[in-house]
């Protein structure tokens, strides 16, 4: 059970007028910026965006393969030719339903995670988590070698890592009877996990049973400025505009592999929201921006009642933190200013 705690989330407001995409705008510090309208695609499920340098990479669930956007400026994002690095096998445990990729950079070296079926099976018992690994600097170059199946103690998808005191850890979302949870082990590469496995959270509240379904999915990791880690989370079935994403919070000090270490929030921090032309909102990443600044990316319907499919188009704004060190979303907007 997550322990309560006091959580002050702030109410989202309505969104502003849309600009024409690609607008150069000046930001505080007179460094000019491109100003992205929301969404910046017309569909991307799971998005996934890192930068290296002056580029933003761009991923998204294709179901058949796996591709790469590259650029340097997210409100020309459309522009950007879409790279494909990898496809499944014909057959074997990782040859169909190709989702939610992340592409991270880990000393030096380049890895995708993403969730995929066996062939000829399509369902949650034959789901996994898969790594591929590419030395190159360049992650449109080179190439990508298949790591495998992360050795996880349950089938389960949506793969993420992250470090922490020099630790590495790998957080995904197992099939834990008629639930999906949310899971953490230890790694002793990016690709390897090594002990035992802890389940960290549960669908245990009423927004997160949403759509016939308890589920928590999902989990993107993000430190605040404070040293505090957090995990974000999708909660309910991603076919109901109850769909939203949740936070967990552990102290700087805290294990991370202990559930006692993590602090749920009461309620989401991005749901449904009307007047921003939210809906659905979920399966979000954060990245930062050329500032610093920290960023959040995440798909959503432009509509209510539009299920799940491949018009989940990606969405970005911009986070803030409280003075505690909690990352909030204090207004969703149509157009975002990026560095």
């Amino acid at each position: 059970m997550m322990r309560a705690s006091r959580w002050i989330l702030p109410a989202l407001a309505s969104a502003t007028l849309v600009p024409e995409a690609g607008v150069v705008r000046a930001t505080a510090g007179g460094v000019a910026a491109q100003v992205a309208t929301n969404p910046l695609l017309p569909g991307g499920p799971d998005p996934w965006i890192v930068r290296q340098g002056d580029t933003y990479y761009y991923m998204a669930t294709l179901g058949d393969r796996l591709a790469i956007r590259a650029t340097r400026d997210l409100s020309r994002l459309a522009e950007a030719k879409e790279t494909v690095v990898w496809r499944p096998p014909v057959s074997g445990p990782n040859a169909r339903s190709i989702w939610a990729p992340e592409l991270h950079r880990i000393d030096g070296k380049w890895y995708i995670y993403y969730t995929a079926a066996a062939a000829g099976h399509d369902d949650d018992a034959h789901r996994g988590v898969f790594v591929l690994e590419n030395a190159s600097a360049d992650p449109l170059t080179g190439t990508w070698i298949d790591r495998g199946r992360v050795a996880t103690a349950r089938p389960g998808i949506d793969g993420t890592t992250f470090e922490h005191r020099g630790k590495r850890y790998f957080v995904y979302s197992p099939y834990v009877g008629s639930e999906s949870d949310l899971a953490i082990v230890a790694m002793t590469n990016p690709w390897t996990v090594t002990g035992p496995e802890t389940i960290l959270a549960r669908p245990d509240r009423d927004w997160e049973r949403q759509g016939g379904r308890q589920i928590l999915e999902g989990p993107a990791f993000v430190k605040g400025p404070k040293g505090d880690l957090f995990l974000s989370y999708s909660g309910s079935a991603c076919w109901s505009d109850g769909y939203a994403v949740g936070l967990l919070r552990a102290a700087a000090g805290a294990d991370p592999l202990k559930a006692s270490s993590w602090i749920k929030a009461p309620e989401p921090i991005l749901k449904t929201t009307p007047p921003a032309g939210v809906y659905a909102p979920g399966h979000n990443g954060f990245f930062t921006g050329k500032d610093g600044s920290t960023w959040m990316v995440y798909h959503a319907n432009t509509a209510a009642e539009m299920g799940c499919t491949g018009k989940r188009a990606p969405h970005i704004q911009r986070v803030t933190f409280d003075a505690r060190g909690v990352p909030t979303l204090p207004k969703l907007e149509r157009e975002a200013v990026v560095p």
